[in-house]
Parts: structure tokens; C-alpha cells; sequence
């Protein structure tokens, strides 16, 4: 017995030993490309920096002149950065699961494919997303849809689709939505398809009676980590995708700043205006927007499950 006693304490001993080695590699990478870029903005945050000279602290300036004398920040680019997020993340969350939940219902081969077409459009990156959308909004009667709007007598002459302040966030949420199908999207899928069956059965034996029923009391209860999921990647990726309006409309800020964000805002004041200083500051404030959507959203589901 004490040599079997022995062997399991080795054995322990090797998982204890392995497990820090195993984790090491993430952690590194983590702390080098995730933990330590913070730790810098928020460092640059609070000084005058040009990329070139060495940075100069001076304090809560930045964020002084973020939220007290940025005009455009306070008229155009946080208005435009909520009413996008507030559009793109839960309709585009909403309609992650309602192709999910349909794809599920449908046989296998069919399902592999859709499901393939749907991802597919996340996979480009924003320039060539802009280059397939900008032949249908293209300002001249060769853009798809002035022709079709021509061709029907609704327009008498081309529209400048993405020249138009009225126009450009519209055309900003239609394409974010229709490239949002990501991992949150395939996430969500797996979950779906991963619920048992019995439980479907059981739960019409108790009383339910149709597909809505079914989706509220079953689906998704059993599905709230990949929702979760969802949920955040669906953040992130409305945040991440302002940068799409600049793609499409080829200028920074947009035309009027009708299009501008906080993300094209940091690109602007960082890489074409050299303010790296003021650009950090921008960021940060996006960064705790994020964690505090974040928070919400996993408390949200915290809640839920509790209950």
C-alpha cells in the first residue's frame, strides 16, 4: 500500500509541476500583449506625446480637454459611437441566434453550408468589406442601388450615398450587421445543436406547446455560457467595427464626422494628427466603456441563471 501511496503522490507531484508549465506559454503571451499594452496607454494617458519626442507628463489634461473643450468628441463622436452600439450590438446578437436556432433546425449538409456563408463575410477585413459594399453605394449611376432606384423612378438623379452626412451611420450599421455573423455566431450554433433532445421531450410532456415556449424555457437556459459569449464577443465587435465608416467613406474623420467613432477618433488624433498622448486617453475611456459593458452583460446572465 505505500508504494501505490508513493506512486500517486508522484503522480501529484507531476501534475502540480506540469500544470504552471503547461499555462506558462498563455500567460506570457498575455502579459506581453494584452496586460502590458494597458499598462502603457494608461501610462501615455496622462502625458503630451508626438511619437517622436519624449513624453511629457501633464496630468488629467487629456482627459480634461476629452470631455470638457473636444467638440467633436462631444457632438458627433460619442453620440455617433452610442447610437452604433446600441443598434449594431443587440440586433446583431439577436439575429447571431435567431440564424443559429434556424440552422439547427435544418439537416446537417445544408446547415454546413449556410453556416459557411453566414461566417464567411467576418473573415474580410474592413477594407475589402468596404470595396464589396462600396459598389453598391457608389455615388454614381453605375453604384448598384442608384441604378435600381433610377431604373424605378424613385430617384431622378445618383445619390452620394457616402458623402452624405444623413446616410453614412445608416450604411455603417447595415454592413457591421451583415458581417457580424462571427464566432459569436458559431458559438452559439455548437450550443445549440449540443442541447439534449430529451430535454425538448420532456419539456412538451410538461406542458409546452409550441417553438417559442421551447426556445425561452429550454433553449436558451441551456445554452448561457456560449449567450454569454456572444453577448461579449457582440461587444467587442460593435466597438471594433467603427472603423468601418473611414473604409468606406476613404477619409478621417468622415464627412461632417457623420460616420466618426472612438475608434477612427483615436486612429485620427494617434496616427494623423501625432497627439499619441490625447490618442491613449481616447482609448482608455473606450477601454472601461467596454469593461463596463462587459460587467453588465455578465452580471445580466449571473442573474439569470441564479434565478
Amino acid at each position: 500500500m505505500s508504494s501505490i501511496a508513493k506512486q500517486v503522490r508522484r503522480h501529484q507531484l507531476r501534475l502540480d509541476v506540469s500544470v504552471p508549465v503547461m499555462l506558462a506559454p498563455f500567460l506570457i503571451f498575455f502579459c506581453i500583449f494584452i496586460i502590458l499594452p494597458i499598462i502603457i496607454a494608461v501610462g501615455l494617458s496622462f502625458t503630451s506625446f508626438n511619437g517622436v519626442q519624449a513624453p511629457k507628463v501633464n496630468g488629467l489634461s487629456n482627459y480634461v480637454a476629452l470631455l470638457t473643450q473636444d467638440t467633436e468628441f462631444l457632438r458627433y463622436v460619442l453620440p455617433n459611437t452610442l447610437k452604433f452600439a446600441m443598434i449594431v450590438g443587440p440586433f446583431g446578437y439577436i439575429l447571431q441566434f435567431m440564424l443559429a436556432w434556424a440552422l439547427a433546425q435544418i439537416p446537417k449538409g445544408s446547415r454546413t453550408v449556410l453556416a459557411l456563408i453566414f461566417y464567411s463575410p467576418s473573415m474580410t477585413g474592413g477594407v475589402v468589406t468596404a470595396v464589396i459594399w462600396k459598389v453598391i453605394f457608389t455615388g454614381d449611376q453605375n453604384g448598384y442601388l442608384n441604378y435600381i432606384l433610377e431604373k424605378l423612378h424613385i430617384i431622378q438623379e445618383p445619390i452620394q450615398w457616402l458623402q452624405n452626412t444623413s446616410t453614412i451611420l445608416p450604411i455603417m450599421i447595415i454592413v457591421t450587421l451583415w458581417s457580424s455573423m462571427g464566432i459569436g455566431f458559431l458559438t452559439m450554433l455548437s450550443g445549440v445543436l449540443n442541447i439534449d433532445p430529451e430535454l425538448y421531450e420532456a419539456a412538451y410532456i410538461d406542458g409546452i406547446r409550441n417553438r417559442f415556449q421551447e426556445i425561452v424555457y429550454i433553449t436558451i437556459p441551456s445554452m448561457k455560457p456560449q449567450m454569454l459569449f456572444g453577448a461579449v464577443m457582440a461587444i467587442v465587435n460593435t466597438i471594433t467595427s467603427g472603423q468601418i465608416g473611414v473604409d468606406l467613406t476613404g477619409a478621417n474623420p468622415t464627412p461632417g464626422y457623420s460616420g466618426s467613432t472612438m475608434v477612427t477618433h483615436i486612429d485620427d488624433y494617434g496616427f494623423l494628427q501625432y497627439e499619441m498622448g490625447y490618442a491613449n486617453a481616447i482609448a482608455v475611456v473606450l477601454l472601461i466603456l467596454v469593461f463596463v459593458l462587459s460587467r453588465v452583460v455578465n452580471k445580466f446572465f449571473s442573474e439569470r441563471e441564479e434565478i
